[in-house]
């Protein structure tokens, strides 16, 4: 079967599980997001579950999913319990009652709802140490949560829990393992498209693809070795799981902070749908700003990073913490200062100034940092914007800045711009592009508008940075001190070159030019004359009716 046609009846499973939600009462709910994810994590813990079985368990090797369930139902407690050693640290153990199969068994049965609920329970339990992340406070966030329980109707938790397992146990994905990144980071966008809206004071603008890709390739064109990756402002994690595959996945570890479980949850799901469980006790959720989680051995300081990567809010109301971040105890991190609380608007305190502190402070001596924020912070000539951009540039760590088409974010109308720090660049040249051309126009959804880069365009950006390539009208190569000279502005347009044509013309040419542009000035002159004999004939008029 080929990879295209498994991902058509992917995303054919997950809107029959949205339909399922809808017949049951759960569309659009709060607790649908919650349904449909994690049906779908059963659903791939299960399959791979069974496909590493298959590949590690030698009397297992060359058999059908269907011939594998069938030995393992048939195996005796303690044979199954020797069998799950062979596995890896990163594999969800399922016990013999935990197969879909074994719970589409029980399907029609009355309170078909609690056995499979208890299943998700049991799978949670069995996989605690490897697969929970956790709160700022250590609490563990399971796995699973009883799904019947996001649906207030009794009556529809049978047929809910029916529907789903009915879908779950017609389709199968051990065909798409070995392509890992490749086939699931489309399947998680297609996965929680309709979720990832308002999930929390801290969330992220959903972050493209395409900008996740522009990012990782420009970060690690070659890849690295041993090096860790992190991100303040996570939401689902699209720029640590883009990262981490053009890095390599096990030559990584991928560290997170996010304030909402919500995102933390998808997060999570993020990361095993990805191969990266062995990040997964690294996923936190708690206030970074406030409360910064990944800390150094001694618990002295904030813990520094190989890479770091985000695409913190813009603007979100922080006040209720504010004046404790402006206190004394945080100065060290967000020595450039705090934004004031408006008068009108709390919702338009820029908190990204306060994650670029974070991020600048939380990166290693030879680190390097990729940062989304609005295009204006670019040439802001005062305030907090500035001493940030005076920091940046006195301690030479700027690589370069790409400002990005308008709506490359589909949700959101600000102009973007991507700022690349690296600390190995001291003595190095700067590139500045302006990419704000790029792009073709697109509908989103029959309303909102996405600009949408094409390969050939992304390769451009991509390929010219790299290259530190000076391109007319597109990039520029300057020095720290040229920069200096232009007030610290970080903005391609401020440095290209301003081309006025020449053409080679005969005195007679010249002559025969002048004559037509002074003709056609004594023409307008004429024109100009006559307008205004006309406005005061008009105007003694008037004062002559006035005085009638």
């Amino acid at each position: 079967m080929q990879i295209t046609e498994v991902k058509q009846k992917t995303y054919s499973m997950i809107d029959d599980l949205k339909s399922a939600c809808n017949q049951a009462g759960a569309g659009n709910s709060p607790g649908e997001y919650k349904i449909i994810t994690q049906s779908f994590l059963y659903k791939f813990l299960n399959d791979k579950f069974i496909y590493e079985l298959g590949k590690k368990v030698s009397e297992f090797k060359g058999k059908s999913t269907a011939e594998i369930e069938a030995a393992l139902k048939a195996k005796s407690h303690a044979d199954y319990e020797l069998m799950l050693l062979s596995l890896d640290a990163g594999t969800a153990v399922l016990g013999k009652q935990q197969l879909i199969s074994s719970v589409y068994a029980h399907k029609g049965e009355v309170d078909f709802h609690k056995i499979f609920d208890k299943a998700l329970e049991d799978i949670s339990n069995m996989n605690m140490d490897i697969f929970a992340v956790h709160t700022g406070g250590k609490s563990q966030i399971k796995l699973f949560t009883p799904v019947s329980r996001e649906i207030t109707d009794d009556e529809k938790k049978d047929p809910l829990c029916s529907a789903i397992i009915q879908k779950l146990a017609t389709s199968s994905f051990a065909e798409v393992f070995e392509q890992k990144y490749d086939f699931f980071a489309d399947i998680f966008e297609y996965l929680i498209k309709d979720y990832n809206k308002d999930s929390g004071r801290y969330a992220e603008y959903y972050t493209p693809h395409v900008i996740a890709g522009i990012i990782a390739r420009i970060m690690a064109p070659n890849g690295a070795t041993n090096v860790t990756v992190y991100d303040p402002s996570a939401g689902t994690g699209t720029l640590v799981l883009a990262l981490a595959h053009q890095i390599g996945e096990d030559h990584c570890t991928i560290y997170t902070q996010d304030i909402t479980q919500k995102s933390n949850e998808f997060m999570r799901l993020n990361l095993i749908l990805n191969n990266l469980v062995h990040s997964l006790p690294n996923v936190i959720q708690d206030d970074t700003l406030l409360n910064p989680r990944h800390l150094n051995k001694t618990k002295t300081d904030i813990e520094h990073f190989d890479y770091i990567v985000s695409n913190p809010p813009f603007n979100v109301d922080f006040s209720e913490t504010r004046d404790t971040l402006a206190g004394e105890a945080y100065n060290k991190r967000f020595w450039a200062g705090v934004p004031n609380i408006p008068n009108k608007d709390k919702a338009k305190m820029a908190i990204y100034l306060m994650f670029l502190q974070h991020i600048i402070c939380s990166m290693k001596d030879d680190g390097k940092a990729a940062i989304v924020v609005p295009t204006g912070f670019l040439t802001a000539g005062s305030g907090i914007q500035k001493k940030i951009r005076e920091k940046i540039i006195s301690e030479r760590m700027l690589k370069g800045v790409i400002s990005m088409p308008s709506n490359i974010f589909a949700t959101t109308g600000t102009n973007v711009s991507i700022i690349f720090l690296d600390k190995a660049n001291k003595d190095g040249d700067v590139v500045l592009m302006d990419a704000s051309n790029l792009g073709t126009k697109e509908k989103v959804d029959g309303k909102n508008q996405k600009t949408v880069l094409s390969d050939e365009e992304i390769s451009k950006i991509i390929n010219t940075f790299n290259d530190k390539r000076q391109v007319d009208g597109f990039s520029v190569v300057v020095s720290y001190k040229d920069i200096e000279k232009k007030k610290l502005s970080f903005s391609a347009g401020q440095y290209f070159e301003v081309k006025i044509e020449y053409v080679e013309l005969t005195p007679q040419e010249f002559t025969d030019k002048m004559n037509n542009y002074m003709t056609e000035l004594q023409g307008l002159f004429d024109e100009g004359d006559k307008l205004q004999k006309e406005i005061m004939d008009q105007l003694k008029k008037v004062n002559l009716n006035e005085n009638s």
